[in-house]
Order: structure tokens, then sequence, then C-alpha cells
């Protein structure tokens, strides 16, 4: 960690896969904190370039394409448009938001594995890959599935199996096979590229663990995890025919490796965006290529390898730019206690969010922000959601606001009164709020931005309290002068939270500023106590935030239980038919057919329901264990079910029972009785 003084920042948020929507998961982890920062950067007065795109290569977008059997170039086509639209709506306040489809990135991407060819970095090794002999194609790691070494799922990836979490590789698994089509796999030969990182180690250890010991605890740690593991060659090249071809004579069907291709995103939109606008943003060099530009990544957990390790070895062996001066990397997000997986439907889509709550950005801003998982993994529900919501933002920050505005309004007619004499107690309350642009600059400046909207929301509650223990509605009645001198200092802390919370709530800071009538402020100008001048009419007050409703979290709740029910079922498979058996040996088990003719739980029993049934043959008592599936189990009175006739009496708690209801197991785990849906004579032989 060095002092050293930046002219410039660069600040990159990972490039989505532009196969899906935006997810909450997404936001938390890269692209609200992402955006705080550089708001801050900018309020600050400082020079600072945000800069975004879609990842439009690799196998993710392809088999989106296959699976809705369109193109690939349709499938991104769309993503990147829902996506970058998802985020200018939700305020991530992007420089430019591109696409590594453009001719810019193909150019670039392509000019730097050309440089890096040519100068012998790379070194060309040939090995053997899974290839399918009927569509005559190498297949990725995503598009080969198999048994699972670990946990036997039979449908693993060749790089993950999502039922154990663990990491795997395609020969590792039992049985491969082509994910799309089933087909069985067989192996070739193939030559690749490879970028030699074990020749990068000795200078990765000194650059990471000697001289950035500041970067968090689980960027370090997983750095330093796979540098003593020992690095290995990492190939640049794929067979593939979606992406940038390799620049190589003879290497017709290769393309550049997502990995090495998308990071140079970052360099190729920062040059799109500097070559259209120069006279604002200069050379897009100048970013890159000089020393004094501070380079920030913004990531999720499993990209802190390859922005770590993998992207600066290609920077240092390109031998002409800067080097990332951090990456604050997030946990994961999981969803209602599970993890947030695109492939399960099981998230909260960014513009799903945007239809079902307008105008309610910053809400999950702000509770993404306040569960921030920057440490660990940390866990959405939509009860936090709306608790969030309704007990801070309305109760706290929106009631303090309210409150100000509307006595404002009725005793000095929406004008800022005069400050009069101060009290020890005023004193101290102006003393909290002139101590928060310190405290902020702290907590933003280590990319704590949990604490810091925290210590935004505290100066709101110093507001709430200044005005519940002083009463100004009360005083107006004796004391007119001293309600102006408090309804000022609460305006004043209304004014600086407008710029206390712009990084974080930049669509209430713009409303709040509203109201009071401020131009927009810099960040120097927190902590001012006098924001407002004595005389300055304020606008009409309006509510900042409201209250969400139970019936609009419900509907979120029962989208989720939908989604998993649909999962469950998907996800269910038939068991494995038991030993195989003869048709004498079934012919031996008597099935009947009757009706219910009374079905209750068994007192002091929570398995056993009581079956009557009209058999045909007098009546007859069974008992099946089957009452936790059937809460209510007078729903199966009058329905015909099937049952083994010739089952030898048995006594349980006390009940002969005189044969076996047949049910089956469901995808939900819950036992079905068998019902006959032609009506039957009862007693009728199933055979």
């Amino acid at each position: 960690m060095t002092d050293k003084k930046f002219a410039r920042t660069l600040v990159t948020s990972a490039l989505p896969y532009a196969n899906g929507p935006v997810h909450i998961g997404h936001l938390a982890g890269v692209y609200v904190p992402a955006d705080i920062y550089v708001r801050y950067l900018r309020l600050k007065g400082q020079p600072v370039l945000f800069v975004g795109g879609s990842d439009e290569h690799g196998v993710p977008v392809t088999i989106r394409a296959r699976k809705e059997g369109i193109t690939t170039q349709e499938v991104v086509d769309r993503y990147h448009k829902l996506i970058k639209e998802s985020f200018e709506q939700f305020g991530i306040s992007f420089d430019i938001y591109s696409r590594t489809t453009s001719a810019t990135h193909h150019k670039l991407a392509s000019d730097f594995f050309r440089k890096l060819y040519d100068d012998g970095k790379f070194i060309e090794q040939t090995t053997e890959q899974f290839y399918d002999e009927q569509t005559c194609e190498f297949l990725t790691d995503r598009n080969i599935r198999g048994e699972c070494p670990h946990c036997h799922a039979k449908d693993a990836y060749g790089d993950q199996c999502e039922k154990c979490g663990r990491t795997l590789s395609p020969d590792e698994l039992i049985n491969p096979y082509n994910a799309v089509n089933g087909n069985p796999l067989t192996k070739r030969e193939t030559s690749h590229w490879y970028l030699p990182l074990d020749q990068y180690q000795e200078w990765l250890e000194k650059w990471i663990l000697e001289e950035h010991k500041e970067w968090r605890p689980n960027v370090y740690g997983q750095c330093k995890s796979w540098l003593d593991g020992g690095l290995r060659p990492r190939a640049v090249t794929r067979d593939l025919n979606w992406g940038i071809p390799v620049p190589v004579e003879g290497a017709e069907g290769k393309v550049l490796y997502v990995w090495f291709d998308a990071p140079i995103g970052y360099i190729s939109n920062t040059k799109e965006l500097c070559d259209n606008q120069p006279e604002k943003y200069g050379k897009w060099e100048t970013w890159w290529k000089d020393d004094s530009t501070r380079l920030v990544h913004f990531i999720g957990k499993d990209n802190i390898v390859f922005h770590c390790i993998v992207f600066p070895s290609m920077l240092k062996a390109e031998g002409s730019y800067i080097l990332p001066d951090n990456v604050p990397s997030n946990e994961f997000l999981n969803l209602e206690g599970d993890k947030i997986s695109t492939s399960r439907n099981w998230a909260v889509w960014l513009n799903e969010y945007l239809e079902d709550f307008p105008g309610k950005q910053d809400v999950l801003r702000y509770v993404l922000t306040a569960n921030a998982p920057e440490t660990k993994d940390n866990d959405f529900t939509w009860a936090d959601f709306q608790a969030r919501n309704n007990n801070e933002l309305v109760a706290i920050y929106g009631n303090f606001v309210n409150r100000a505005m509307v006595l404002t309004k009725k005793y000095f007619d929406g004008i800022v009164p005069k400050q009069g004499e101060l009290t020890e107690y005023d004193e101290s309350t102006i003393k909290e709020f002139c101590d928060i642009k310190k405290n902020l600059e702290e907590l933003v400046e280590q990319f704590r931005f949990r604490d810091a909207q925290r210590e935004a929301m505290n100066l709101a509650r110093t507001g709430n309290k200044y005005l519940a223990d002083t009463e100004p509605w009360k005083l107006a009645k004796t004391d007119l002068a001293r309600t102006g001198t408090i309804l000022n200092i609460a305006l004043q802390i209304a004014a600086n939270l407008s710029i206390a919370f712009e990084p974080f709530l930049p669509f209430s800071s713009e409303k709040l500023r509203e109201m009071l009538n401020m131009d927009k402020v810099q960040w120097e100008d927190l902590g001012s106590v006098s924001l407002l001048e004595e005389g300055h009419k304020l606008n009409e007050p309006v509510l900042l935030f409201e209250k969400i409703e139970d019936g609009a979290i419900q509907a979120q709740l029962d989208r989720l239980a939908r989604i998993k029910k649909e999962n469950e079922a998907a996800a269910w498979k038939a068991p494995e038919v038991k030993q195989l058996t003869s048709i004498d040996e079934f012919d031996k088990a008597d099935i009947r057919v009757g009706t219910v003719l009374e079905c209750q739980k068994v007192k002091k029993s929570d398995k056993l329901l009581e079956f009557k049934i009209d058999d045909g043959m007098g009546g007859r008592t069974i008992l099946s264990g089957i009452a936790q599936s059937y809460p209510e189990p007078e729903v199966l009175v009058g329905k015909q079910v099937l049952f083994i006739a010739n089952f030898p009496p048995r006594k349980m708690m006390g009940i002969e029972s005189q044969g076996m209801i047949l049910s089956a197991v469901n995808s939900d785990g819950k036992l079905v009785v068998t019902t006959v849906s032609a009506q039957v004579a009862n007693g009728a032989q199933v055979g």
C-alpha cells in the first residue's frame, strides 16, 4: 500500500453476461457499491470515469440461444438492451455502458492478443479435449454434463456441480455427455495458446502479498490461496464459433477465451467513450497508461482470481498499462435463505422490480447497501425489505424531513426562519452533523459502504431526536423566536442529509433538494450549518418515502413460492425400478377398489389415518401412515381408492388394520393416495 496521490480514478464494474437480466445479487455485489463510490468522487469534484458493459461472448449466451432456438446475436442484442435500460432506470451512473461485440472491442482485443503473441508471451500446447463426433465440435466445460464424482448427481456441469457446489473439471465427470443433445463424448487432440501464469508467480507474490495488504481479507486470502497452490498456464483460446477469432494464421475455428476477451472490454469501452468525446474525456491512454490514474475494479468474489491474478498478468505481459490499485470484491447475496440461481429463476430481477415497485429505486438501493455482503455472504428477504423501508426510510428519515418541512410551512409560511441564540443542546446537535463529513469520508474511502450509509441514517436519527426533544410545536404557542431557531437547525440537518445520502439514494436526495429549493451541492458543503440562509423560500413538502403494504410483499413471496414448487417438480426424477419380479408373484397381491366412507386421524398418532372402506364385501378398516400428507383427511371421503385386500390383519394403536391403501410419493416428497377416476364397483379386482 502506498500514500500516492492520484490525479484521476478509473472505476470498472464486472461485465454481466448478456444471457439474462440483472438480479439483486449482481446489484449488491458489484453495481450499487461501484455507483456509490463514483457518485462520492463526483461530489468531491474529482476526475472519475465509470466504465461498464455487457459480456457478450462465452458459453452462457450460446446455451441460451440454443435453448430458445434463436441466433446468439439475437440473444445478446435483447439482453444488452434490457440490462442497459435497467441500469439507467435504477440510477447506475455509468459514463459508458457498451458491449464486447462492438467493432472497437473486437479490434482492440485482437490487437492485444496479437502483441502478446508477437512478443512471445504465450506458449502453445496440444491437449485432449472432449469432442462430439455427431455434431463435429469440441465442447466447453459448461456444455458438458455427467455424474458428479462427489455427490453423484446425474447432471453436474463440466465446471461445477450445482447440487453440492464443488468445482469440477470435465475429466472428473462420470459418463460425460453433451449437455445440449445428450450425445456421448470422445476425446480428440487440439492445440491452443496459453498464458504462462507460473512465469508471473514471483512478481504477483510481491505485488499482491507484500504491496497490497490493504485489500479486503476475502480478496487477499483468495489470492494467497491461489499463489500458495502454485500457478499454472491458462488457455487463452478455445474451439468455438462464437467470439473474437484468434488473429493468427492457421487458427480457424478458434476464438479468444471469454476470460481473456472480457476484461479487455474495460479498455475498449474507455476507448470508445474517449474517441467519441475527446473534448470531455481526453485520450483513452490517459486513463489506462498514465501512472497518475488510479484503477479500481468492483467485482463479485467469483471474479477475484481473474481481476487480481489473470488480468494483471495480461497487463504486465503487454507492458504499457497501469495495474489495479484496489479490487473491492463482495461476497454473495442469497435470497430468502437460498442461493440465487439464474437457471432456477430463483432471483429478484431488476427489470421486474422496477415494474413492480415504480419510483422505489432508492428503497432497493438502501436495503442492498444495508445488507451488503462486504465480508461474508448475506441474505435478502422481502420481510426485511419492507421493514427497512417502513421502519427506517419512512419512520426515521422521511418522518424527520416531513416534520421539519410541515412545521416550517405552518409557522413561518415555508420561509427559513432566523437562527437565534443557541442553547447547549443546539450546539451539541450541530456538532454531530458537523462531524459527519469526516466520518463518511473515512468509511467510503475504505469501501465500507454499509457502515457509511448507517452513518448517514444516524444523522436523520439525530434530527428526529432533536425535534422530539425540543418540541417546537408546543413552543410555537409561547416562543416563536425559539421555535424558529429549532426549525432552522432542523432544516440545516435536512439539507445536509441531501448531500450525505446523495451517493446512496440519488433519487430521494434530488427530491429532497427540490423540496428545499436547493441548487446542486458539492461534498465540501457537507457539515455546514448555513446551507439554507434565513429568508430562503422552501417548496411544498411532499412525502420523501411511502409505506410498503403487506399485499405488495405477499405478491413477491407468492411468486417465489410458485418458482420453488416449479423447481422441485422439474428436479424430480422417478426412482429406479425395483428388483425384477414375475407375474406369478404380482398375482399374489389381491388389489381391489373401494370407496372411502370415513377418514380421520388416529388419536395419539402423528402418522396414522383410519379409513373406513366400502369394499363390496361388508366393509373393512385400514390404517395408513400418511397423516402428514393429509392434514385435512376428510377430503378423501367419497373417493374410490386402491387397496391390497389380502394382507394379514395387523393391530396398531389398538386398532386392527385389514389391508393396505396404495399411495405414491410425489415430486415434493408427499404421499398421494392412488384414486380411481372412472366409477368402478366396490370390491372390483385390479389385474
